[in-house]
């Protein structure tokens, strides 16, 4: 299946993007495919929980209702993330080498574990969720938040969400968080953790992500029910 957008489209960002650096990493909020997953059918809800790491306080009043959503489901998700124990188990795995660096890298591989597993999740193929994603940041691209502008070529040429399901996917991945920390991270070398220990990342994922699941679900309508 095709990627829904174009080559002038894609090209147009490089372009806006081309004298600005990558975002600065802000928060553990690199799962971008769970976030996206978590976020049910509704695609301005998606965008609201993909772009919310970027959006404080409450400056989220002022995109419209359902993005708003995905914004306070994404902060619910991160908080409920950050507390559980079999995430912090994951975590302490790495801290020895990567220190607060950890969080992020597991939020990375954990949306490994999701892309890889897919199918387990999800009757719509990766591949064509993915596309249908990007289709949904081309129509809403004026609501996008400039750091997100900036992100996305990067993030669609070397297409984050569907290559996580491969172990060299997540080594590019890893690769470009380094060069976002200026090498100081390390998070370059964290593939090494991850297959030395693939097992037990994949058994705590599986576990902590059944709980994440009802939890993103009963907060996504509470939150529904307020507006």
């Amino acid at each position: 299946m095709c990627v829904f957008f174009t080559y002038e489209f894609v090209n147009s960002l490089f372009q806006k993007s081309i004298s600005a650096r990558i975002p600065a990493i802000t928060g553990n909020g690199m799962n971008f495919l769970a976030h996206i997953y978590l976020s049910g059918d509704d695609e301005l809800i998606q965008i609201g929980n993909f772009i919310a790491d970027g959006i404080k306080g409450k400056q989220y009043l002022k995109y419209p209702e359902k993005i708003q959503t995905g914004i306070l489901l994404h902060r619910q998700i991160d908080t409920y993330t950050d507390g559980h124990l079999t995430v912090r188990q994951s975590t302490r795995r790495l801290h020895e080498n990567y220190g607060h660096y950890s969080g992020i890298i597991v939020d990375i591989l954990y949306d490994h574990f999701l892309a890889k597993n897919w199918n387990s999740y999800s009757d719509v193929p990766l591949n064509m969720y993915v596309d249908a994603f990007y289709e949904s940041l081309d129509r809403h691209y004026g609501l996008l938040p400039d750091r997100i502008k900036k992100m996305i070529p990067y993030m669609m040429s070397e297409n984050w969400l569907l290559n996580y399901a491969n172990i060299e996917g997540i080594q590019r991945v890893l690769n470009g968080m380094n060069r976002r920390t200026k090498l100081v991270s390390g998070m370059d070398k964290a593939t090494y953790e991850l297959q030395i220990y693939y097992s037990e990342f994949e058994k705590e994922f599986t576990s902590f992500f059944e709980e994440l699941r009802l939890f993103s679900s009963l907060k996504l309508e509470e939150i529904q029910a307020k507006y």
